[in-house]
């Protein structure tokens, strides 16, 4: 869990940091010299590199957290079949007196 906030903060700040140094570009594009622009082009494309590798990170941490979330959701059901049956009922029939109260109003 820690690995993953940590790896939104500094997403976030490699983020941050790339639109900076985007916006810079652009201007550097209006009105700058050649030299200028070639200097920070290779920031943005580091900037752009280090967030798609943040990003592919966080994409797999969130695959894995979602897998084991299933896995222990499916062996709590296998373990637990009357009660997950219980619940699955409480919360259809939950659901079916939201919908007929919101029918009912019309």
């Amino acid at each position: 869990m820690a690995d993953y906030a940590d790896a939104r903060t500094r997403l976030a700040a490699d983020l941050r940091m790339m639109l900076a140094d985007t916006e810079e570009l652009l201007k550097a594009l209006g009105t700058e010299s050649k030299e200028k622009v070639a200097a920070v082009r290779p920031r943005v494309e580091a900037a752009i590199a280090r967030a798609r590798s943040q990003l592919e990170e966080m994409e797999g941490a969130v695959e894995a957290r979602a897998r084991k979330l299933v896995h222990d959701a499916d062996q709590y059901a296998h373990e637990n079949p009357w009660q997950t049956a219980g619940v699955a009922a409480g919360f259809g029939a939950a659901l079916g007196a939201v919908i007929g109260v919101l029918l009912a109003r019309r």
